[in-house]
């Protein structure tokens, strides 16, 4: 009996912030034992009712986003509601820190074409992938200007780049120095294949689906999560 006793209570019985070892803590009105743990101070419910309260719920939701699953997907799958979904999305983008930048790398930038609420209202999603680990460095959301496009390539500039690889696109000629900027075929490969991969990852931009974005915050956030989590 007693090794059962020590078996459940390893189970739940950890800090989920500092790993050490938990108390009893009273229950709760449903009658779930309840631990604390006097190290950081926090409580926890070894079981809950509701599954938005469990502790892993955060990391599900970046697994789950990262591989294509929608917003109703995702909460059917976790038995959580939309609007919960929604709220713990928009908060561990917020969480999540732009990574700092190499200076005098060598990036490539492009552009992906999708809409929000509906197909004539078009938004491009710009973003720069650096050649050597191909992680993406920038991106930002909105209408194809020069506004939109010098938000990334501010970035760039203040990483000192070596060469920014680009396509066709006139825009860039007017904001890219000429001793940096090169448009050679076959010179974005890296970055046209990430479109495709991103595509296929998200559901809301895959080109063929009746999924969309309804929101543009939403959409960052999901972004956010996919390029940087």
């Amino acid at each position: 009996m007693m090794i059962k006793q020590s078996s459940c209570f390893k189970c739940v019985g950890y800090c989920d912030n500092c790993d050490n070892t938990m108390i009893k803590y009273g229950k709760t009105k449903l009658g779930n034992q309840r631990y604390h743990c006097k190290t950081c101070n926090k409580t926890k419910v070894g079981q809950y009712v509701y599954k938005a309260y469990e502790s892993t719920i955060n990391q599900k939701i970046i697994l789950l986003t990262k591989e294509g699953l929608g917003i109703r997907s995702t909460a059917r799958v976790l038995q959580i509601s939309t609007t919960t979904l929604l709220k713990r999305i928009i908060a561990i983008a917020r969480s999540i820190s732009q990574p700092i930048i190499s200076k005098n790398k060598t990036y490539e930038v492009d552009e992906m074409r999708s809409f929000i609420k509906r197909k004539n209202k078009l938004i491009w999603i710009v973003y720069a992938l650096e050649r050597e680990t191909k992680k993406v460095v920038s991106f930002t959301i909105g209408a194809r200007t020069n506004k939109t496009l010098n938000v990334v390539l501010t970035t760039l500039r203040m990483a000192k780049a070596k060469t920014i690889y680009t396509d066709g696109l006139k825009h860039y000629q007017f904001l890219i120095e000429k001793a940096v900027h090169k448009v050679i075929r076959f010179a974005t490969n890296h970055i046209e294949r990430n479109n495709l991969s991103i595509r296929t990852h998200i559901k809301r931009l895959n080109r063929k689906t009746i999924c969309y974005s309804r929101s543009l915050l939403v959409l960052q956030c999901v972004l956010r999560i996919y390029f940087w989590s």
